[in-house]
């Protein structure tokens, strides 16, 4: 199992590969480092004989060597360097090549502390990637494997795969598994309580379903989470230094693409943990888990 990981010689690139040992460790996974540099950039192999005169493919040279010494000798990690004018499609190409499981990325360098703004790598991927992909929230460097999974359900199309792929991930290495259903109540409306008993009542349905497909004995709960917003919302949940969120992507994506939707959206801008979002109708969450 590979993880493709976007790496830049910047914060992102850190948060990145910080976030993709934690998972490989929980998973067994190796990493494919990937620098993308511009189509006309001068990049040759390291060649002991020849002679480097280029100050770009010094500055490359650099990279691998300070992006490789990011991995600790138990996670196994090759560095790439492609050519490409989009850094996201160049990721998603590799990607593909590599059967790769997850894509993981830095978010944007000017969010708040561990919270997110996606810039535009991360927006271009997921709005376009047929592979799950992670981000790292800013200043994340955690590397001790994941020690719980997440999982937001909800009753809208799209959400089906990231339950099948949290299921997979959690019972291949026995870690924790949770799934939260947000709510966010109109407290003008006159049914918000009902809102709630239904959350739960769907929430108990999914839990219940997956006792089935976790091997015996595998910890397996369930949480509603509810306020007037869904920032709020995800704000009342209790995290673990080392939790991993899995989010469906949107009802409006392509068959097998990301879309990253609106309640998607505001969960991400509010979370302080990593998160991956599984296309819509992933087939390969069982070939190809994420975990």
């Amino acid at each position: 199992m590979r993880y493709v990981v976007g790496y830049q010689a910047d914060q992102r690139g850190a948060d990145a590969v910080a976030l993709a040992v934690a998972i490989a460790r929980a998973q067994g996974a190796s990493l494919d480092l990937m620098l993308v540099i511009g189509e006309d950039a001068p990049y040759v192999a390291a060649n002991p004989d020849g002679k480097r005169v280029h100050p770009e493919e010094q500055q490359t040279l650099t990279a691998q060597r300070e992006a490789l010494a990011l991995v600790p000798s138990d996670v196994e990690a090759t560095f790439h360097v492609r050519h490409g004018h989009s850094f996201a499609a160049t990721l998603i190409e590799a990607g593909v090549e590599f059967e790769a499981a997850l894509i993981v990325v830095g978010a944007a360098s000017n969010g708040l502390f561990k919270r997110y703004t996606v810039g535009s790598v991360a927006n271009a991927l997921l709005h376009a990637s047929p592979i799950p992909v992670a981000l790292a929230p800013r200043g994340y460097h955690r590397m001790d494997p994941i020690e719980r999974i997440t999982a937001f359900i909800g009753r809208r199309e799209g959400s089906e795969a990231a339950v099948d792929v949290a299921l997979v991930a959690a019972g291949r290495r026995n870690v924790p598994l949770r799934f939260v259903s947000l709510v966010e109540l109109d407290e003008r409306a006159d049914d918000f309580g009902e809102n709630i008993n239904a959350a739960h009542r769907h929430a108990n349905t999914v839990l219940t379903e997956a006792a089935h497909r976790l091997p015996p004995g595998h910890e397996a709960s369930v949480e509603v989470a509810h306020g007037r917003t869904f920032e709020e919302a995800v704000d009342s949940l209790d995290w673990l230094d080392g939790e991993l969120v899995l989010v469906g992507s949107s009802r409006l994506a392509q068959k097998n693409q990301l879309f990253l939707g609106s309640t998607a959206n505001k969960v991400l801008r509010s979370l302080p943990v990593p998160m991956v979002v599984v296309p819509r109708d992933y087939e390969r969450a069982e070939s190809h888990p994420l975990g």
